[in-house]
């Protein structure tokens, strides 16, 4: 749960830096978060979250 909760931070950074920087539009910023949301109720979440976590457990620890 907190790789969860630290990844969604760093999304919600990069996407809060893009907004800043005007590199993304407010309303590219609400499809994204829209969709992300809709991903999440979806059959895909388990797997993506299992992939995620995979990718994580690659990582050497530092």
């Amino acid at each position: 749960m907190a790789v969860t909760i630290s990844l969604v931070a760093l999304f919600g950074l990069v996407l809060f830096f893009l907004l800043r920087s005007k590199t993304l539009g407010a309303g590219s910023a609400f499809i994204a978060a829209m969709f992300g949301f809709f991903l999440a109720s979806t059959g895909a979440a388990k797997p993506i979250n299992q992939l995620t976590q995979s990718l994580i457990d690659a990582l050497p620890d530092l």
